[in-house]
């Protein structure tokens, strides 16, 4: 007769007032908190830094010019004063240097998101003879500063007849290397299938490029706006050589003739920045909206 034998597993008992074991949290060591307290301090004193100027610029355009020459870097106005930006609006050509300013950043900013998107298009995705030798172009232009490149403009301005208005201000800033080279990378990071049902529905090239590829490139787009907007709205040598007419007179070559005391002697230091101040305004309040769509790669990804 054979005895079998029956393995009985242990079993871990566990009392009734027992409690469940509680995670271990790690304690925050001394050390760590001082790297991170440093940190901080240095990127609270960066933004200072940062910060300040535009700080120094906002008080001294509300103080008097005898304040201003006399306490520059001071952020509390002695006797505060909207005396610049009264000046500035009712006995300046201000509002008309605003006006050209806008009407020319409006017109640019959305030239270039057009034709920097159709240049894009064409380098990233049309095959023919000479893209490698267009491109290279493109690089060699963004190479090149843009003064040496003044003194050809204005006469090419000047021998097509542009000279002295709208046309000669905004024509030649209508595309930009940079835009185009944004553009192209983008568009080649967009799988090609995304177009090959388009096409076997028979949508042609411009269809293609406009309704399927052109709103899925909206984090490039955006960010051409953004830097089409400053580039221009801040542009200054190119309406040197452009203008000379008063009345086309933009922002820029408005505030840096007050260097030269158009509208009173002496510092005049706060009327300079409180039109720098109004200057500021519209890029700041456009980057801000568009600040978190800046290529923002994961808008309009397509999976294969």
């Amino acid at each position: 007769m054979t005895a079998t034998t029956s393995t009985v597993s242990p079993v871990t008992a566990t009392s009734p007032g027992a409690s469940a074991p509680r995670p271990v949290r790690r304690r925050r060591t001394t050390g760590t908190i001082a790297a991170t307290s440093v940190s901080y301090a240095i990127l609270v004193v960066l933004a200072v830094v940062y910060i300040m100027p535009f700080l120094i610029q906002i008080a001294t355009s509300f103080k008097t010019d005898a304040d201003a020459s006399a306490n520059p870097v001071s952020l509390i106005p002695q006797v505060w004063t909207t005396a610049a930006y009264t000046k500035l609006f009712l006995n300046s050509d201000f509002p008309l240097w605003f006006m050209n300013s806008a009407i020319v950043t409006v017109v640019v900013t959305l030239g270039r998101v057009f034709f920097n998107s159709l240049a894009g298009y064409a380098l990233a995705r049309l095959h023919f003879r000479g893209r490698g030798f267009v491109f290279a172009g493109l690089v060699a232009v963004m190479s090149v500063p843009m003064v040496v490149l003044l003194i050809p403009k204005f006469l090419v301005i000047n021998q097509l007849g542009m000279y002295d208005s709208y046309t000669g201000m905004i024509l030649p800033l209508l595309t930009d290397a940079a835009g185009v080279f944004i553009m192209k990378g983008f568009f080649e990071s967009i799988p090609a299938s995304v177009e090959e049902q388009a096409r076997i529905d028979g949508a042609g090239t411009f269809r293609v490029f406009w309704s399927i590829v052109l709103p899925m490139a909206r984090p490039a787009l955006i960010t051409i706006i953004i830097l089409s907007f400053q580039g221009s709205w801040n542009e200054l040598a190119h309406f040197i050589v452009s203008t000379q007419d008063p009345a086309l007179t933009t922002l820029t070559k408005g505030v840096a003739g007050l260097a030269s005391g158009q509208l009173s002697q002496g510092s005049q230091y706060p009327i300079k920045l409180a039109a720098a101040a109004i200057m500021t305004i519209p890029v700041a309040v456009l980057f801000f909206i568009f600040q978190r769509r800046i290529m923002n790669s994961s808008d309009g990804a397509v999976k294969e």
